[in-house]
């Protein structure tokens, strides 16, 4: 190997590195937060109807973000919002570990939703530079680096707790390595500057909004696992207390699995295959749980719903990057904006219908979003 080709590699690895690392490191913010939420709410004195309003902010300031981060990604490049919107994502978390009001909590959270979803659609525009010196999908690796940390900040929350550390002194603990990660990796990031002077605002074309509506479809799924699956293994299941979690838990790290070998999949097989499968595997999932709502039918079910929703947000933001119409930016955040949405309707769906019918009726509506992204990925050139 000559130098010139060595010196590619190391670059290109130091790419992928870096974008890891920021990946990592924005996962890790947002689970030192979920990991210390029980403990904000006690030092508050909040009621569990107060915690849920307050929590509302971060989606509100989310949604808030999307426009914005699209605008400014064309402006200043992913590499300059990475390093400035997940300082600010650190920033805030310490803020949070300050506030001592409900008031100053949710202007606090309305920071963290919108750095958070700055920081998601920057690294996101840098994994799809990583992709293309690599001509093969790696995307998937980045958002299991994602996973990863979530695991790693739920065991640092619990040994912080363990050991009496108060959110601030804990959460300026992440605040820290943050800061140092972004300053050692900020030079081997893709730096995109020079970027399209086309216009911002224009209309996804066909095939984004498509791509759009799979997310959306996956999300939906996501945010209902995310936020039901418990309640649904204690009123539907009803296993013992020990393992009322036991659901949740293999959710979330067959997901994290997942997708260290989505890209291998994708490689392998193609992206349509794959979101057919993923599709398939959530709503088999869903259906298993349902039909046979019994603990090792309904682990067995979460399991088969993890695999299937670990690779489609991956797959699809990268296919978003690729598009021919808009800058990579502004493409994932349009195709953001529309599959967030079905993570931040899923809660009040499930709550809904099961409050008309059953929680089991409300899973047998979210198994239909599951064949949903076969459908729309069937008629979906990719």
């Amino acid at each position: 190997m000559d130098t010139a080709a060595r010196q590619d590699t190391n670059s290109r690895l130091a790419l992928r590195i870096a974008v890891g690392a920021m990946f990592f490191m924005a996962g890790l913010c947002f689970a030192s937060w979920a990991s210390r939420i029980a403990s904000i709410q006690q030092n508050l004195g909040l009621s569990f109807a107060a915690l849920g309003g307050i929590l509302s902010a971060i989606p509100v300031g989310l949604m808030l973000s999307l426009p914005f981060s699209g605008w400014v990604i064309t402006k200043i490049g992913s590499r300059r919002l990475v390093a400035g919107a997940l300082t600010v994502y650190g920033a805030s978390l310490v803020g949070l570990g300050l506030a001592q009001n409900s008031f100053q909590l949710i202007c606090v959270l309305l920071i963290f939703g919108f750095s958070s979803n700055a920081v998601n659609i920057s690294i996101n525009t840098q994994a799809v530079a990583a992709e293309k010196l690599y001509s093969r999908q790696i995307m998937a690796s980045f958002h299991g680096l994602w996973s990863l940390a979530g695991f790693a900040g739920a065991g640092i929350g619990t040994l912080m707790i363990a050991n009496g550390v108060d959110p601030f002194h804990h959460f300026l603990f992440i605040s820290v390595a943050i800061i140092i990660s972004i300053i050692v990796a900020f030079r081997s990031l893709n730096d995109d500057k020079t970027v399209d002077s086309g216009p911002v605002f224009v209309m996804p074309d066909s095939s984004l909004i498509k791509l759009g509506l799979i997310a959306f479809c996956s999300m939906i799924c996501e945010g209902t696992m995310f936020d039901w699956s418990t309640i649904y293994f204690r009123d539907v299941i009803h296993p013992s207390k020990a393992l009322i979690g036991i659901g949740y838990t293999c959710f979330m790290l067959v997901m994290a699995s997942g997708r260290f070998i989505a890209d291998w999949f994708a490689h392998r097989f193609g992206l349509k295959t794959i979101l057919q499968v993923s599709g398939s595997l959530t709503a088999l999932g869903l259906l298993t749980a349902v039909i046979f709502p019994y603990l090792f039918p309904a682990i067995f079910g979460f399991i088969l719903v993890g695999f299937g929703v670990s690779s489609v947000v991956p797959m699809i933001y990268s296919a978003a990057g690729r598009s021919k119409t808009m800058a990579p930016g502004v493409a994932i955040a349009a195709v953001s904006t529309i599959g967030f949405s079905g993570f931040l309707i899923a809660p009040s769906i499930i709550g809904f219908v099961a409050n008309l019918a059953t929680l089991r009726a409300s899973f047998i509506l979210i198994a239909c979003m599951g064949v949903s992204v076969v459908v729309v990925s069937t008629k979906t050139k990719l």
